[in-house]
């Protein structure tokens, strides 16, 4: 029993001391940059076509890793590299703020 609270105490403090993530995206800037994401995913970030994901909701940080994925090439799909590929490290914090300030569907 002590070493189970020993664990869930350690636990605890490793993530009382993880610093917490904040990104720098503007929304207001990323509504301006999402007319590029609207032919696809929908002006408010919710796709009319079944095979276009909504942006809208999810979650900035997520967003932010999957377009850079997708400009490395680890995701692998041409039109999304070409769609993302000119974007700065700025523009992508901004569209992330954008969506996740969204309602989902």
């Amino acid at each position: 029993m002590n070493t189970r609270i020993a664990s869930c105490f350690l636990t605890m403090l490793v993530y009382a001391c993880v610093p917490h993530v904040s990104y720098a995206g503007d929304p207001a800037l990323g509504k301006k940059a999402a007319a590029r994401c609207a032919g696809c995913h929908g002006v408010t970030g919710i796709s009319a076509a079944p095979n276009y994901p909504d942006l809208a909701g999810q979650k900035e940080a997520y967003l932010i890793k999957v377009i850079k994925d997708y400009r490395s090439g680890e995701r692998n799909d041409r039109t999304m590299a070409a769609m993302v590929g000119p974007l700065a490290e700025e523009d992508i914090e901004h569209l992330a703020a954008y969506y996740s300030s969204l309602p989902a569907r």
